[in-house]
């Protein structure tokens, strides 16, 4: 097996490393101990967060998942519910951390194909009574845009507006996990504010296509984000002189326009991908390309593709998928294309070689495939 020394990373925009503007902001940073809010770099990116996404403040944490968890913990009391989607990242990629940490009973509703919700479906969630106290009573209603899982979708506002005005007749709070929601603004040309606007609160990554090395943000009403800050004292989230990180995350939004150049490249990849004989490019969207490889194991391939330099990883319902970002050139794509090619072109030739082998031996290949009696 070919092995290189170059390397491509796709399996996801957490892998990306800061741009030399971040470590210079970060070493230049104005410090302070952001427990006691005295931080004004961490201040000053809360600030800005809230104003883009049109909320009253912002609070910086380390992830995306304390995120979520905090959010859901602060619009949950003890005993009650949320409701998530199947597919969503809260419930299948973030350890269960509200029943645990917070008491709260997952929900799942099923998710679309787009990874939205169908107002049935949410309304058959719901208790008949709810104040028959046999029933956990849903305080949240957690929505995902875009949706991951479903391969990047980017919901469409009208039906996100129509299930958050539902949840908010039955008195249930709307949370957005928007980890890419910036992606989705430059996808769609629709300002985060606006894809913002349905949730009572919010988080977003900073540390997958913004680029910057950790970190998330919540925002939402003052007096929400003022919970929200005492639940991430609580889960272990308060950090110090956080303005090093924060100043990255600062330097990240105020360059979050040049996530089309992600897009861009996607683009090229998926239709590279797309124009070689044994891909199956399931869908693409903003920054991620989803695929399958139907005549070889999943595993094998990218261990194959690996050797070659190409990082790729397998995202349910049996895809692989592949993620650029501000690491990933034109070049790096054009490269993955080829090691792609060079890998299935391999493998056809093996599997002709083999067949050719069988054949010449006197068996079909058919009979060579059936279990041994012995």
């Amino acid at each position: 097996m070919r092995v290189t020394s170059r390397r491509v990373e796709l399996r996801s925009d957490t892998f990306t490393l800061p741009t030399r503007e971040m470590r210079e902001a970060m070493v230049a940073a104005e410090l302070g101990d952001d427990v006691y809010g005295e931080d004004p770099t961490v201040r000053e990116l809360e600030g800005m967060a809230a104003r883009v996404l049109g909320k009253e403040a912002g609070c910086f944490m380390p992830s995306g998942t304390m995120a979520n968890l905090s959010a859901i913990m602060a619009h949950c009391p003890r005993g009650s519910a949320a409701l998530v989607g199947m597919d969503s990242d809260i419930y299948r990629y973030e350890a269960g951390g509200a029943s645990v940490c917070g008491g709260v009973v997952y929900r799942p509703i099923l998710n679309r194909a787009d990874g939205g919700f169908e107002p049935g479906d949410i309304l058959a969630a719901l208790p008949g009574d709810v104040d028959d106290p046999q029933f956990a009573v849903p305080r949240v209603l957690c929505l995902e845009n875009p949706a991951n899982h479903a391969g990047a979708k980017i919901l469409p506002e009208a039906r996100v507006r129509e299930v958050a005005e539902l949840a908010r007749r039955h008195g249930i709070a709307v949370h957005l996990d928007g980890a890419r929601i910036f992606n989705a603004a430059v996808s769609s040309g629709v300002p985060a504010q606006e894809i913002a606007a349905c949730a009572d609160s919010v988080q977003f990554c900073l540390s997958k296509g913004l680029g910057a090395p950790v970190g998330s943000v919540v925002v939402g009403r003052a007096a929400f984000v003022r919970e929200v800050r005492r639940i991430r004292k609580m889960l272990g989230g308060g950090m110090r002189q956080s303005g090093v990180l924060a100043a990255a995350g600062i330097v990240a939004l105020k360059n979050r326009d040049r996530l089309a150049h992600d897009h861009e490249t996607a683009g090229r990849l998926a239709e590279g991908l797309a124009a070689t004989p044994g891909v199956e490019v399931v869908s693409s969207g903003m920054n991620m390309v989803f695929f399958r490889v139907p005549g070889m194991d999943h595993g094998r391939f990218i261990e194959e593709v690996g050797a070659r330099g190409v990082a790729v990883a397998e995202l349910g319902h049996e895809r692989l998928r592949a993620v650029t970002h501000v690491g990933v050139g034109l070049d790096d794509v054009d490269y993955a294309v080829e090691a792609v090619r060079a890998v299935i072109t391999g493998t056809t030739r093996r599997a002709a070689a083999d067949s050719d082998a069988v054949t010449a031996a006197g068996e079909s290949p058919a009979a060579m495939t059936k279990p041994s009696r012995s």
